[in-house]
């Protein structure tokens, strides 16, 4: 038995976002600048400088940030 796929309902904000699109958020104290890498239903995958990453101790220089937690960066 097959299961239809269920279909949820985006925010204009999430609708919005977009590979490449600059964000900032704030992550142990430190306010940390990067970029969209992937969008997904409740959050974006993120890359961030290897220095920011180091800083607030990120195991990697991509990071999950739920959508609640960032702003956009206005170019």
């Amino acid at each position: 038995m097959a299961f239809q796929p269920h279909e949820k309902e985006v925010s204009e904000f999430v609708a919005a976002r977009y590979i490449g699109e600059w964000i900032s958020f704030t992550r142990n104290g430190v306010d940390v600048n990067g970029t969209i890498f992937k969008i997904m239903d409740n959050s974006v995958i993120v890359e961030i400088s290897p220095e920011d990453a180091k800083e607030i101790g990120a195991a990697s220089n991509m990071t999950v940030i739920s959508h609640k937690k960032y702003r956009i960066i206005e170019e």
